[in-house]
């Protein structure tokens, strides 16, 4: 939806970019750029170094893309079919035209990329899925995933096709295949930050890079948001409108506020500590919007930057012992297949209230991998925390 008038930035885009600087931990950068963020992994902490609408040629905006939860990213639209995408590490991207100009006078600061978007080098992996909801993998050429890595059918059938290769990891990518396949932009996740000579490579080769910052935002469907991006970037504003919304729908269709149940989320590591999500972290905010209550909410802060935190069994079993739902968590760590394997594990598991009565379910890699799926997984927890549901698209139950 396009908003007539000049967009206004709220004070959450500046929260949101205040927060990637303290979990990347460095200072900001004072002049937003490709190039600059080569040489330094930060993150901006000022409004206007994030959002802002000044071209440099003079045009000015006649609209902008209304955002219901996302925080990172802002899409603002000109005369003629032009966008600009501005990320909440700074960098800005005009969103130019298949046979259009790209202005007079435009900031250098400001890279432009030609849509509807071609021959993509995709490292970050969570992305596959919202151009899988789009229909238009067939613009991703080279994946920073092997074939057997994906649990987005699609992508692995494009891989099959030799529509897709594999190029290599964001740290390793093969430059002279890149080359070879054409590729005309690279969407890194954050990784991208610790090996900046990388970076700086592609950008010397004419490959403009776009770090996806969805796992930034602090409601999971702003990371479902993120598709409406993407939507821009492929001429698909619409559809992406649509699929986002189907995902807000499951959300609201959910009736109970509460279920009045306690959730344990976590996995067993290799050396039989357990290892849990940190509190705030978008899978325990996941649990909540399903009426669920977070059975570690009173952990204290995991460090900057990290998903999860490692506990002591001692701590751990004190904390989800009376848990009603045990969540296991497979997607890092080996499967389990049945309660009896999962007790084997650690045989103080079978004192815990959820294990006793049977309320133990396990989740896969594939819901890591579903970003775009955030309301169907919210959905998908609500009817195990209200039904039982012994199987759904993202959690099976242990017996």
């Amino acid at each position: 939806m396009r908003s007539k008038g000049l967009p206004v930035l709220h004070l959450s885009c500046a929260l949101a970019a205040m927060l990637c600087l303290v979990l990347v931990g460095c200072a900001p950068a004072s002049e937003p750029s490709q190039q600059s963020s080569v040489q330094q992994s930060s993150y901006t902490t000022l409004v206007q170094d994030f959002h802002t609408t000044d071209l440099g040629c003079g045009w000015e905006p006649t609209g902008s893309m209304e955002l219901a939860y996302a925080q990172c990213f802002t899409v603002d639209y000109y005369e003629g079919g032009y966008a600009l995408v501005c990320v909440a590490d700074g960098n800005r991207y005009l969103l130019v035209p298949e046979g259009a100009e790209v202005p007079a006078n435009l900031d250098s600061r400001i890279q432009v990329l030609r849509k509807p978007a071609q021959s993509i080098y995709l490292a970050a992996s969570d992305t596959m899925c919202l151009f899988d909801a789009l229909g238009q993998i067939d613009r991703i050429s080279v994946s920073g995933l092997e074939r057997d890595g994906w649990y987005v059918q699609a992508a692995r059938d494009a891989m099959d096709a030799s529509a897709m290769v594999y190029g290599g990891k964001y740290r390793s990518p093969d430059y002279e295949l890149l080359v070879s396949r054409g590729v005309r932009l690279a969407i890194e996740n954050t990784m991208i930050n610790h090996t900046p000579e990388v970076r700086e490579k592609l950008i010397e080769m004419g490959i403009p890079v776009l770090v996806e910052l969805s796992s930034y935002e602090s409601n999971p469907l702003g990371r479902a948001e993120w598709v409406r991006l993407y939507g821009a970037l492929c001429d698909e504003d619409e559809l992406a409108q649509s699929v986002f919304d189907g995902q807000v729908d499951q959300v609201r269709a959910i009736s109970n506020a509460s279920t009045g149940k306690t959730v344990a989320f976590f996995y067993l590591n290799a050396n039989g500590a357990a290892v849990v999500r940190r509190p705030g972290e978008y899978v325990t905010k996941m649990i909540e919007m399903a009426g669920g209550t977070y059975a570690f909410e009173g952990l204290e802060a995991a460090s900057v930057g990290s998903s999860s935190v490692t506990m002591e069994m001692e701590q751990f079993y004190a904390m989800a012992k009376e848990a009603d739902v045990v969540i296991y968590n497979a997607s890092t760590s080996d499967a389990v297949s049945s309660l009896a394997e999962l007790v084997q594990r650690n045989e103080l598991l079978a004192d815990f209230e959820a294990v006793r009565s049977g309320n133990v379910w396990v989740c896969g890699e594939n819901m890591y991998q579903q970003m775009i799926s955030s309301g169907s997984v919210i959905a998908d927890l609500n009817r195990v925390l209200v039904d039982g549901a012994e199987t759904t698209t993202y959690f099976k139950k242990l017996t």
